[in-house]
This record gives structure tokens, sequence and C-alpha cells, in this order.
């Protein structure tokens, strides 16, 4: 099979997001989506992409769903050379162990990173990758080293894991450049909110585990950068709610979280407009910067 640039495209897109529907890969190449498709087969069945077995399952409800791809083995070795990060492919077998629930959550988080770039597309708004965003800064880390541990209250010390990093940039009317660094957490309503003991895991652990890095300059440290706000997607209008509610006993920081559902953001007719619920219970903000 001779590789064309598109081809190159798709697979470096698919590396990206670890896991991506066809439509995603469709809305986001260039061309015609019948062609594309059938470029995606021909990338399978040589090897350059594969799809995750746990998909079938929507197939043998009599669904509709558009088929989920990731990274092949033979995708992986094109891409090691141009990459300085270790590239992750799915191998052989792998997707044998992939559960449901964690595709499911792979797949809303894909969904809100497409979104989010398309809508950068249609504004004067430059979309940074997770991998811009470490190279702007000189690191050559893996492709998860967005990860941290901060202290909180000196009693215990949390994790930090944002399921993806993004970062929004825009120019003023004075030419003068706003941007933003974006921690996206994908909530599907699995994990508990709050917990009695914070050593068992909870969605609150999260948010005083930002707060604390927030409040201790983590990010200006370990990252270089100094701006930034955790934008959470979750399953529902009461969820939203709920996740709200657990920011109440924070002591500050509540204007750094913005909260809303899929629902909002896959209808939303202005993606940058205040659909999002901060912190504070009834106050919306914009995403910009």
């Amino acid at each position: 099979m001779h590789l064309t640039e598109r081809d190159h495209e798709i697979i470096r897109l698919v590396h990206r997001h670890r896991f991506l529907r066809s439509s995603h890969i469709t809305t986001l190449i260039p061309g015609s989506p019948q062609q594309i498709v059938r470029r995606l087969q021909l990338l399978y069945h040589h090897g350059y992409l594969d799809r995750p077995r746990q998909q079938i399952e929507y197939y043998h409800r009599g669904g509709s769903a558009k088929m989920v791809y990731a990274l092949g083995n033979k995708g992986g070795a094109t891409l090691k050379p141009e990459l300085s990060t270790v590239v992750q492919s799915l191998p052989k077998g792998e997707d044998h162990s992939i559960g449901r629930v964690f595709l499911e959550h792979a797949l809303l988080v894909s969904d809100v990173m497409v979104a989010i770039e398309l809508a950068c597309r249609t504004r004067n708004i430059r979309f940074l990758t997770e991998d811009e965003i470490r190279r702007e800064h000189g690191s050559t880390a893996g492709s998860r080293s967005f990860r941290w541990k901060v202290n909180v209250s000196g009693e215990i010390t949390l994790g930090a894991i944002p399921d993806r990093v993004f970062a929004l940039e825009r120019e003023d009317e004075e030419c003068r450049r706003h941007r933003c660094v974006f921690f996206l957490e994908a909530d599907r309503g699995t994990r508990p909110v709050m917990r009695q003991n914070l050593a068992q895991t909870s969605f609150y652990r999260k948010l005083l585990a930002y707060e604390a890095s927030w409040a201790q300059g983590i990010p200006r440290s370990q990252f270089g950068f100094n701006r930034f706000r955790v934008l959470t997607v979750t399953t529902s209008a009461a969820r939203v709610a709920s996740l709200v509610d657990a920011c109440s006993p924070l002591e500050r920081g509540h204007r750094l979280f913005l909260f809303s559902d899929w629902n909002s953001v896959e209808n939303a007719e202005d993606l940058f407009s205040q659909i999002w619920q901060t912190g504070r219970p009834g106050e919306t903000a914009s995403m910009l910067p």
C-alpha cells in the first residue's frame, strides 16, 4: 500500500487522540467523506490502524455507531522517525482487554476535543495540542508528561492526571496575544462526586488537587505556564449541578473550573459563549482567554 500525505495526516490524527470515530476523522480531514472512509478501511486492513474489539457490542445490539479507530503497529512504526515522543500503538491483542467503560470514556474525550478544534476553525482562535505546548516549553517527555503530585493542606498528597491538555490563543484588537491552557476532565458519572475519606477516589479529590496546584503555582514551576483552567464535560445538567455543589467547600479558585454537559457542548451554536458553569452556583463564563 502506498501511503499518501492524507494517509499520514490520518495516522498522526489518530495517534494524537488515541481513539477516533470515523465521523471525527471525516470532519477534521479535508476531502470526500466517502473516500476518507475507504482509506480508513485500507489503513486498517494493512495494519496502519486498528479497531478496538469492544465497539462490536454496539453492532450486536443493532446500533449504528461509527467505526472507532486506534493506531496500529505499522502506523506507530511510520510515525517514530518524525516524533520524539514514544509512539503508543494498539499492540496485537490489546483490543481484547479494553473495556466498554474505558472506551466510552476515551471517546467522550475525543468528542470534546474534536468539537473544540472544529469551533476554533470557525473563529480566529489558535488551537494548540498537548505536543505543541510541550515543544514550546522545551519538553520532549512522553505523552503522559502532564501529570504531577500536590500536597493538600499539609495532610495528603494527591495526584493530578488530566484526560487531555490543550491551549487556546487569540489576539485582541491591539494585537496582544491571550492564551490559556486547559486541563480537560471527561466525567461519565461513574465516579462518586464526594466521599467521606480523601483516600477514596472521588471527583472532589480532583477539584482539591487542581485548586492546590493553582495556589502553589505548580503549572508554572513544572511546565512553564501560569494561566490555566479545568474544563469538565459530563453526562447531564443534573451531574453538572452536583459537580458545582462539590466546589462549595473549596476555599478559593472557584472560577478556575468550568463545567458543562455533552449535550450542551454538542448542540451549542457558539462553543465559546457562556455555556460554561463556573464553580460558583449560577455563574457562567466563556472559555476564551
